[in-house]
């Protein structure tokens, strides 16, 4: 029966289906990390995630990147009934991606997604020039407007949680940091001196400061204090271990234990590294506290759509609104180009580019009585 099972695990996924393309669920099947060149029928899968691996990095991406990457190439291969990529050509890779946008509608951020894992593949694994996709069908970029909520608004979310995703959720407004950037946080980046949140390869792989509230200096030093409690606790049991950014580990080979390289908000599990083997701890996931925005803002019955990214947008929304400069807003969100920042000048239009309805006119006692 062992055999069985064993001989069944590794046995070649049937062709069935893949002439349309796979579904969205199929592409995360562990059979499909084995393909197969239909002319030598030898597998080569697996030494090309090994060459993604290795490739990405080599120019220091993410693991999110190549988690992102990988899975568009998967899909990019079982599209072309699981050919190499070194056979497919501008019209396959064209013929894929004009898939996604025509037949999928994906949106435009998704559809450029995939053609920079392609183009990532070709140049730096592969080493094949990319070639020219002028019959390439894009995906239209709507022009959008970020959501926003009022200062009341803000604090009765806020009001809705608590312990750590409380004081994460009050980081993205108050400080305006980006979901990763404050799970991300470690013990050196806060300065109570100055006031100030230093983050470390932030938005384009820049290094920024940016506010730190001073409302929230007390319950942030209580939650140091227990998250101390905690790594002391590692440290006696041969643990306490975080990740270092970079090959850190090699020139510090104990830096990964100090203290002020400990996360702010570390999860509440460790893990084994079996690299380095070391008793690790990370940092908490972001889904505790989308999960938890989502929650509370449905508690509250909002009418819009409301996510961890709502925050920071009210954050230089409200900054706006009171006055600040353009270019400050921009330097403490790290915005590369002031147009990006410029989005939120939306708010400083009451209603219709400030100007007023002529039935407003006709009864300005209402209009006064629903403002109040």
């Amino acid at each position: 029966m062992k055999k069985d099972m064993k001989k069944e695990r590794t046995h070649p996924v049937p062709d069935a289906g893949f002439a349309r393309g796979p579904s969205e669920e199929s592409i995360y099947h562990p059979l499909f990390s084995i393909f197969q060149v239909q002319e030598s029928q030898k597998p080569f899968g697996n030494k090309l995630r090994a060459d993604l691996r290795e490739a990405l990095k080599l120019r220091h991406y993410s693991q999110k990147t190549y988690q992102a990457y990988w899975a568009w190439i998967q899909r990019f291969i079982l599209f072309h009934q699981k050919r190499h990529p070194r056979s497919l050509g501008p019209k396959e890779i064209t013929a894929f991606l004009t898939h996604l946008a025509s037949t999928k509608n994906v949106s435009a951020s998704t559809q450029n997604q995939a053609l920079s894992a392609l183009l990532f593949l070709y140049r730096n694994v592969l080493n094949i020039p990319f070639p020219k996709l002028d019959k390439l069908v894009h995906a239209k970029r709507p022009k959008t407007l970020p959501s926003v909520l009022s200062p009341q608004e803000v604090q009765a979310l806020l009001a809705k949680l608590n312990g750590p995703t409380n004081l994460m959720a009050s980081l993205l407004y108050g400080a305006g940091l980006r979901l990763l950037e404050c799970c991300q946080l470690r013990i050196q980046d806060l300065d109570f001196s100055t006031k100030q949140i230093h983050i470390h390869a932030g938005k384009g792989k820049k290094d920024r400061f940016t506010i730190l509230p001073s409302h929230l200096k007390p319950a942030l030093q209580k939650h140091i204090l227990q998250t101390q409690e905690m790594h002391n606790k590692d440290l006696q049991k041969g643990a306490g271990w975080v990740a270092l950014p970079s090959a850190l580990h090699r020139k510090y080979p104990n830096a990964g234990k100090e203290w002020s390289w400990q996360w702010v908000f570390p999860a509440t599990r460790s893990y084994y590294h079996k690299e380095t083997q070391q008793t690790r701890r990370h940092h908490l996931h972001e889904t505790v506290l989308q999960c938890a925005v989502r929650k509370a803002a449905k508690e509250l019955h909002f009418s819009r759509r409301i996510t961890c990214h709502t925050l920071p947008h009210s954050f230089a929304t409200h900054l706006f609104q009171r006055g600040q400069d353009i270019r400050t807003i921009q330097e403490l969100l790290g915005h590369k180009d002031v147009k990006t920042t410029m989005i939120y000048t939306h708010v400083l239009n009451r209603g219709g580019l400030g100007v007023q309805s002529p039935l407003d006119d006709l009864f300005p006692h209402s209009m006064e009585e629903n403002e109040s």
